[in-house]
């Protein structure tokens, strides 16, 4: 799969991504484990203490936060989750790269505790938190963004916006040319 971005070098464009992400034949649901012990979902489920509680969830990353009909933060939740909120919009213009390490530092942690269950959830469960979830398996996990994008399609129906899709094959880049040098060093 060549694209114009990468000249010929094999790199994947975002047309590409949207190609793998058709692929998926899930329906979309409340919420879905894409990885062990980390889940994705909507603002439904995540709204919803009693369920999340009886699912094991210990801590909420809410990549909508303080958008319209996204109540939620640690007042809400109270002590029986740990609340991260990140106040992203999906848009073809908003920076969410910048919230890819402490997004991804928040899920890591968490899922180190005992007992720790994820969920990253958007308004729908489908671009900004899959967005977050996917940074975060490249860079805990060393997976290549289109191995991730794979793995999470096998779990849920998930479509990041053309933007996110571009800023994750630039935290690819920068992960394949990091590793390179490293290799080299």
């Amino acid at each position: 799969m060549k694209s114009s971005q990468g000249k010929g070098h094999g790199y994947l464009s975002v047309a590409d991504l949207e190609n793998v992400l058709n692929t998926c034949k899930l329906q979309l649901t409340q919420i879905d484990e894409v990885w062990p012990n980390l889940y994705i979902g909507n603002v439904t489920i995540a709204q919803n203490r009693s369920a999340l509680q009886n699912l094991g969830i210990t801590h909420i990353l809410n990549a909508a936060h303080s958008k319209k009909g996204s109540i939620g933060d640690q007042k809400y939740y109270g002590g029986n989750f740990v609340y991260c909120g990140i106040a992203a919009d999906d848009s073809s213009y908003f920076d969410l790269n910048i919230y890819f390490r402490p997004a991804a530092d928040f899920i890591h942690k968490a899922l180190k505790e005992k007992d720790g269950k994820v969920l990253v959830h958007c308004i729908m469960g489908m671009s900004r938190s899959s967005t977050l979830v996917l940074a975060y398996l490249m860079l805990y996990h060393h997976l290549s963004l289109h191995s991730a994008i794979r793995k999470v399609i096998k779990k849920r129906a998930i479509y990041p916006n053309r933007n996110f899709l571009a800023l994750l094959l630039d935290l690819d880049l920068q992960l394949k040319r990091k590793k390179r040098i490293c290799v080299i060093l």
